[in-house]
């Protein structure tokens, strides 16, 4: 699969060659395969109902109409989107072996699967402000994070990582695929990709480590250092009491951190650090993708006291409703 001299090329601008198509080659000659793709469709099908009950309840729920919860909403929102850029076409692609895609749908795809997961990203790290600002600064919280600034922040959010998202993918316009268009991966991921061409890939490579740094190490630096600010502000609190109340609400958030970056970033420094069978790199990045979109809204609904208000506010009302219709 890796020669491309029998398939149609595009030449433009006189300089740059690329594939009329590009070969997906991920999740190659693993047994019972199949019934991986079966867990990720569930993982897709759990993932679409979590966050749109979520998102559900957030919209009903008026109390939930609070600059904590736009976030959150935000979060369901990209997760869902995430999932729904990068799952049904990897089912498509290797469950119903269609691994030719065309090259610009592959660019496409790139750019939605990397732009949902930097919004993931940063939402965290507006999630980690909001909690920041509650617990360091409690009587200033309601004049700081407002519903203007937290949708200013997350707007900022958005347009950053679609510069960042389109940059990167638009660059790969910039080079040429002479030889191979095998992308061993599992979607079109940029790495795979800018590592086939022929010509200089320094800015590709240049846009992969600003990105990686833009969309893990700086979200993950900036949350680290606010937890740090938040454990001096606690080790200052003298009551017991009033440090575990406030650490209580910081654990949905620790939990989405940790489950979104400890595999991202444990994949990557056993793959630098040792050797680790590409099959097995892929299954794992794969899981690091999908699982943290179908966790997300099953803990926040089992883990924050105003969500499982929220929803047993909206069993009430289904209660009533019933019972005046009969």
């Amino acid at each position: 699969m890796s020669n491309m001299n029998t398939l149609p090329t595009s030449i433009f601008n006189s300089t740059f060659v690329r594939p009329a198509e590009f070969y997906l080659g991920g999740f190659y000659n693993i047994p019972h395969v199949k019934y991986y793709y079966v867990f990720l469709c569930f993982v897709y099908i759990m993932t679409v109902l979590g966050n749109g009950f979520l998102l559900s309840v957030i919209y009903l729920v008026k109390t939930l109409h609070s600059p904590k919860y736009i976030i959150v909403f935000n979060l369901a929102f990209t997760d869902l989107c995430g999932s729904t850029a990068l799952i049904p076409k990897l089912l498509d692609t290797f469950l119903f072996n269609r691994r030719y895609i065309v090259y610009e749908a592959c660019l496409a795809y790139m750019f939605f699967v990397f732009l949902f997961g930097g919004i993931q990203s940063w939402t965290l790290v507006t999630m980690a402000y909001d909690r920041l600002i509650a617990i360091c600064f409690p009587l200033r919280y309601h004049s700081i994070i407002t519903t203007k600034s937290v949708v200013v922040i997350l707007l900022c959010c958005w347009m950053f990582m679609v510069g960042i998202t389109a940059t990167l993918a638009g660059f790969i316009n910039r080079l040429s695929f002479c030889s191979s268009i095998e992308i061993k991966s599992f979607f079109c991921d940029h790495g795979p990709i800018y590592q086939l061409a022929c010509n200089d890939k320094s800015y590709s490579y240049i846009l992969a480590t600003i990105t990686l740094i833009v969309g893990v190490c700086i979200p993950l630096i900036l949350i680290f250092s606010s937890y740090v600010c938040i454990a001096i502000a606690l080790s200052r609190t003298i009551s017991r009491e009033e440090r575990l109340r406030a650490l209580e609400t910081c654990t949905s958030h620790l939990i989405l951190v940790a489950i979104f970056f400890l595999p991202f970033v444990g994949t990557n420094v056993a793959a630098l650090t040792s050797y680790i069978h590409p099959n097995a790199r892929i299954i794992n990045s794969s899981l690091t993708f999908t699982v943290p979109s179908l966790l997300n809204p099953i803990i926040y609904s089992l883990k924050t006291e105003e969500v499982r208000n929220a929803i047993k506010k909206l069993c009430r009302r289904a209660k009533m409703r019933n019972i005046n219709a009969k």
